[in-house]
C-alpha cells in the first residue's frame, strides 16, 4: 500500500511540473522522507522555551515587539536539531533548506516556523512572523502523516513531511524547500 502512494504521489508530481520542477519535487520527497525517520521529534518539544511561547500572544501598547523580542530557545536542543536540518539539505544536489514547522498547543490554526535554514528560503514563512495561520496543506501533513508536495508559488517547490516523537505522535513537520529559479535576493529586505 505504502509503495501505491508514493508511487501515485510520483505520477501526480510528473502530471502538474514541467521535467526539472519534477526532478527537484523527486530529490525534495527523498530529503523529506529521510527528515521523517531521521529528526528527532522529542528534541523539537524542546527547542521553544514556555516563556517564550507565554509570549508568542501577547500584545503590550508600550512594546509592540514583545512577542518576538522575548523568543528564545533550549540551546542543546536547538542545535542538535538544527545540525540534523543542515545535513538533510546536503542530500539535495542543489541548493535546498529543510525548515522546521511547530503547531501551537492551544491555538490548533497556528504555526511556527522554528528553526529556518542556511538559503533562508521557505514557500510558507512571510518575513518577520513568529507565527501564523496554518497553511491546509500543512494541516493535512500533521493529520495524515503523509507527505505533500506543494508548488503554491510559482517557482517554488516544498515537500512538508511530518515528526515524530518516540510516542509516535506528530509533533512538527519539516518543509523541505527550494526554487527552481533561485532569486539571491528574494529574502533580503
Amino acid at each position: 500500500m505504502r509503495l501505491l502512494l508514493i508511487i501515485s504521489g510520483m505520477i501526480l508530481i510528473a502530471g502538474v511540473l514541467p521535467g526539472a520542477e519534477r526532478d527537484m519535487a523527486r530529490e525534495l520527497d527523498e530529503v523529506a522522507r529521510a527528515a521523517t525517520v531521521i529528526v528527532d521529534g522529542d528534541a523539537c518539544q524542546r527547542i521553544v522555551t514556555p516563556r517564550a511561547l507565554d509570549y508568542m500572544f501577547k500584545k503590550d501598547p508600550r512594546d509592540q515587539w514583545v512577542d518576538g523580542d522575548n523568543y528564545e530557545v533550549n540551546d542543546q536542543a536547538f542545535i542538535a536539531v538544527k545540525k540534523t536540518l543542515i545535513r538533510l539539505s546536503r542530500l539535495a544536489p542543489f541548493p535546498c533548506d529543510v525548515n522546521l514547522w511547530m503547531p501551537i498547543a492551544g491555538h490548533p490554526d497556528k504555526v511556527r516556523v522554528v528553526i529556518r535554514n542556511a538559503h533562508e528560503i521557505s514557500q510558507f514563512w512571510p518575513w518577520g512572523k513568529l507565527y501564523q495561520d496554518m497553511i491546509p496543506q500543512m494541516k493535512q501533513v500533521l493529520d495524515t502523516g503523509r507527505r505533500m508536495t506543494v508548488t503554491a508559488k510559482p517557482g517554488w517547490i516544498s515537500v512538508l513531511a511530518p515528526v515524530h516523537n518516540s510516542l509516535g505522535d506528530i509533533v512538527a513537520l519539516v518543509e523541505a524547500v527550494s526554487q527552481a529559479r533561485r532569486d539571491a535576493h528574494e529574502n533580503v529586505k
